[in-house]
């Protein structure tokens, strides 16, 4: 039926055109609220009434005698009828409804695909942390964000498929620690092992498998990068790369046997290599949007409906959370792209 659709709509601009030059812009289909009133529906009467000096249910009815005139609407079209102040109900035959069992057989898969329209789409899902396996939630983001990407691109879009790399902070400190203290022989219940409610450290039993591939000295390999072990309990830098790499590349297995794809997995620690993070906050500093108070750097949030202001940067100089992900969505609209699409989790 979007064959027939784009037929009655021709014929619909042709005929407002009659009535009026320009009118032809205003041949636009809404779908009835309530089914008994038909498949499309018009208020094109209405909108047109007042700049010709006519009342919309008049036009209407002249509209409508018209429309009924064409051989497209004379085919397709079984009733026009005219509802309250001059809405324009239309039901089509049968014969029009059934034309799209033509349609889908006749494009096969094709079937409802647009030509490319040149719109830039980035699409960030999934976005795991590289601190521990993937989890039914980042399948769900996975088959989301996937199911999105699909459907933008059949209608003409240049989808971009991203994964938001969170390769720095805290978190990543924490697995890295965690990594060492396995490697130096701590389990967690041991004493030395972080406990309590907030302790900084990861408790599976994969870190122990990260642990006993970086003393082996083995190579990972993931789709960004590739590391080998120095095998050196002391060097909590090529521990943590060990580690990143290591959970990277299972993540990488997980999504390939889901048939889940990215173009690009932008790192998190380029934001501070680049500058971006301090230029963010710059910026915001910049615009009256900050104040400092015991030494940190806070946002004024509460004037966006917060429950309470945000600390930006810490009173000993790190940034909290949210600031590279502030950055990191200015560098979506910097690189061009014209609409943006999270799947948050």
């Amino acid at each position: 039926m979007l064959l027939v659709k784009q037929e009655l709509l021709a014929a619909f601009a042709g005929t407002l055109e009659s009535f009026s030059p320009g009118a032809g812009a205003r041949a636009v289909f809404e779908s009835p609220k309530v089914a008994a009133h038909g498949d499309f529906a018009s208020t094109a009467a209405m909108q047109l009434a007042k700049p010709l000096g006519r009342k919309p249910r008049e036009l209407a009815e002249d509209i409508a005698a018209a429309l009924r005139a064409t051989p497209v609407f004379e085919r397709w079209v079984e009733a026009i009828d005219i509802a309250g102040p001059g809405f324009l109900n239309m039901r089509l035959k049968t014969a029009a409804k059934q034309e799209v069992v033509r349609e889908v057989l006749a494009a096969g898969a094709a079937f409802g695909r647009r030509a490319p329209t040149g719109e830039r789409v980035l699409v960030e899902f999934v976005s795991a942390n590289p601190t521990g396996p993937l989890h039914v939630g980042h399948g769900r983001q996975a088959a989301l964000g996937d199911a999105i990407c699909n459907l933008m691109a059949t209608q003409g879009a240049d989808v971009w498929r991203e994964f938001y790399y969170n390769d720095a902070g805290v978190q990543i400190q924490t697995l890295a620690q965690s990594t060492r203290l396995r490697l130096q022989g701590f389990k967690p219940g041991d004493p030395e092992w972080p406990s309590g409610e907030k302790a900084a450290a990861y408790n599976g039993d994969y870190i122990a498998d990260i642990a006993a591939d970086f003393r082996a000295g083995k190579t990972v390999k993931a789709d960004d990068r590739e590391v080998t072990a120095t095998g050196d309990i002391e060097d909590l830098e090529a521990i943590r790369q060990f580690a990143v790499a290591y959970l990277r590349h299972e993540q990488d297995l997980d999504l390939r046997a889901f048939q889940v794809r990215f173009d690009h997995y932008y790192l998190e620690s380029s934001l501070y290599t680049s500058g971006r993070v301090a230029a963010t906050v710059q910026k915001l500093v910049d615009a009256g949007k900050t104040y400092e108070q015991d030494g940190a750097l806070w946002l004024k949030s509460t004037d966006y409906g917060d429950d309470k202001d945000r600390v930006m940067r810490k009173s000993d100089g790190g940034y909290t959370y949210f600031v590279p992900d502030v950055a990191y969505h200015i560098a979506k609209w910097e690189r061009g792209f014209h609409r943006v699409v999270n799947i948050q989790g």
